[in-house]
């Protein structure tokens, strides 16, 4: 419904019930959509937060997986096959890090931070790392 249905709708008194209720039944769909995306990021974030302890780590980690996968733990890249929070490449590797990889968000946090520290020393080296090259 655009905007000027949705106007004429329920400026007419007798539309207006019915306008309304449609109105609603849409927001309520749209709103109830929103904070479950939202919940499942603030869930990967929270569980981020948790593992990684240190809040200077962790934001350093957050930024690189915001860059990387906007918080989505099945960002697939269709040029690279890269996957996941971190954008792993081959996403297989994950593996070595549970065999729920391509769905637990906190399988995805563990790797990528055993990566980021074994590779660059920790998740602000990484980011540096990243920040000079627009990859890691």
């Amino acid at each position: 419904m655009s905007a000027a249905s949705f106007l004429r709708t329920i400026s007419a008194p007798k539309k207006a019930l019915a306008g309304t209720a449609l109105a609603a039944v849409t927001c309520g769909t749209l709103i109830a959509a929103a904070p479950a995306q939202a919940a499942d990021s603030g869930s990967a974030q929270a569980t981020a937060k948790k593992m990684i302890g240190n809040s200077a780590q962790f934001q350093c980690f957050s930024k690189i997986v915001e860059h990387e996968s906007g918080w989505n733990p099945t960002a697939t890249n269709a040029s690279s096959g890269a996957y996941g929070l971190v954008q792993a490449l081959p996403a297989s590797k994950m593996a070595s890090a549970g065999s729920d990889w391509k769905t637990n968000p906190a399988t995805q946090i563990k790797w990528g931070l055993d990566y980021m520290n074994e590779r660059y020393g920790s998740p602000c080296e990484a980011w540096e790392f990243w920040q000079a090259n627009n990859w890691y």
